[in-house]
């Protein structure tokens, strides 16, 4: 694709995909709720001025746009390619100067957001799925797919069962088409790694990289660099142990970075797994608008899963001061969801995310995750053991 047309044809090709939205005069009249598709088929609901918002976020991204092509044009098509501080190299005086620049640029362009054009080719190079696919046989995907076709396991039947109610109402994926395409992106990724197999939420991260990568090959490889190496390990296994680390250490991390918000929830007795589990699972797929969501997975993919962290923890603080006025659970919920679903703007969500929440070393939260292991394991063992008395008083 990007071979076979000029810089100036993609660029223009890419401004096309960016429709202003216009809702009607009756509409900006009356402030009712408008309806309208995002740039990747979902329909979205909001009033004039979310479609206000939405316009101004869609001429940044034209902006930001520019920037990339032009960088492209100085730099080469590849440039954000070289060697970089994200994958680990360190800083030596043998580091050339461009190489150091580069980093330091492409950190900063991709906070403010990959060009949707862009997205494919650099979410594929940036996550490492391209150098997990060079490790296999040129015919990896579609071998493991002919092979497992027709196969029955719990797996597949929950994917069967889950597949309708996947987006349902969007346009591609809520199709035969989409559904098959999804069916065995998930169903060739639960043979490559029975341990995972299947669990429910994959379901929406993998029809949001189909969406995005455009093939089924390049959404499977994405999958697999997500689950093996961008990701905490169990995350997604039978028990969930490693989701429950995450929601330990998140919130340890909200009693750090937003005291007042911890100390008022704990007396609300509210248990921020009721919302953040889906955050982590779906990684906000479900929760936050597609193109929102997308600029997340655009950092999520370059510098790794303490992106999750850093979100979740924004979304609260962003309503620091009406969540502290709740007195009920539910009106915890009903804030923090009505918030994500109308978070049309990912800058002002980026901007709390990184500059009003502080930083958080990946190397920092290894460690967090290693004090909570032993205590969630101990927790997971005590459940098991209660399930098997429960079974054997049954019989």
């Amino acid at each position: 694709m990007f071979g076979t047309q000029s810089k100036r044809d993609l660029a223009l090709e890419f401004q096309s995909q960016i429709p202003i939205l216009r809702p009607s005069i009756h509409a900006r009249r009356a402030n009712l709720t408008v309806k309208f598709q995002d740039l990747y088929g979902f329909t979205v609901e909001g009033n004039v001025d979310d479609v206000n918002v939405l316009n101004e976020v869609r001429e940044n991204v034209r902006k930001q746009g520019r920037v990339w092509w032009a960088l492209e044009a100085n730099k080469g098509a590849n440039w954000y390619l070289e060697p970089s501080i994200s994958e680990g190299i360190a800083l030596k005086s043998s580091l050339k100067f461009s190489t150091l620049a580069n980093a330091i640029t492409l950190k900063r362009l991709i906070r403010k957001g990959i060009p949707p054009l862009l997205r494919p080719k650099v979410w594929f190079s940036l996550s490492g799925a391209a150098k997990k696919k060079s490790t296999v046989p040129e015919s990896y995907y579609n071998d493991l797919s002919k092979a497992v076709e027709g196969k029955v396991t719990p797996a597949t039947r929950q994917i069967d069962h889950d597949l309708p109610r996947t987006f349902p109402g969007h346009p591609w994926l809520d199709t035969p088409e989409g559904h098959a395409a999804l069916r065995r992106v998930l169903v060739g990724y639960s043979f490559r790694d029975s341990d995972v197999g299947y669990c429910q939420g994959l379901n929406y991260v993998a029809a949001l990289l189909l969406l995005v990568m455009k093939t089924e090959e390049d959404a499977f490889w994405m999958l697999a660099v997500l689950l093996e190496n961008v990701l905490v390990n169990d995350c997604y296994t039978n028990n969930l142990s490693g989701c429950h680390v995450e929601q330990r250490v998140f919130k340890d991390l909200l009693v750090k970075k937003c005291p007042r918000i911890a100390t008022h929830l704990e007396a609300l007795d509210f248990d921020v797994s009721l919302v953040a589990t889906e955050w982590f699972l779906c990684l906000f797929s479900k929760s936050l608008p597609s193109e929102t969501t997308l600029r997340v997975w655009d950092v999520l993919f370059y510098e790794g899963a303490k992106v999750l962290f850093h979100v979740a923890l924004a979304i609260f603080k962003m309503k620091e001061d009406e969540l502290l006025l709740t007195h009920h659970v539910g009106d915890v919920i009903n804030i923090l969801q009505k918030t994500t679903h109308h978070l049309f703007d990912p800058d002002d969500l980026l901007t709390v995310a990184f500059d009003k929440i502080g930083s958080m070393t990946t190397n920092t939260i290894s460690k967090q995750r290693k004090k909570q292991e032993p205590a969630v394991m101990a927790e997971l063992d005590q459940r098991l053991r209660r399930l098997n008395s429960l079974k054997l008083d049954d019989k």
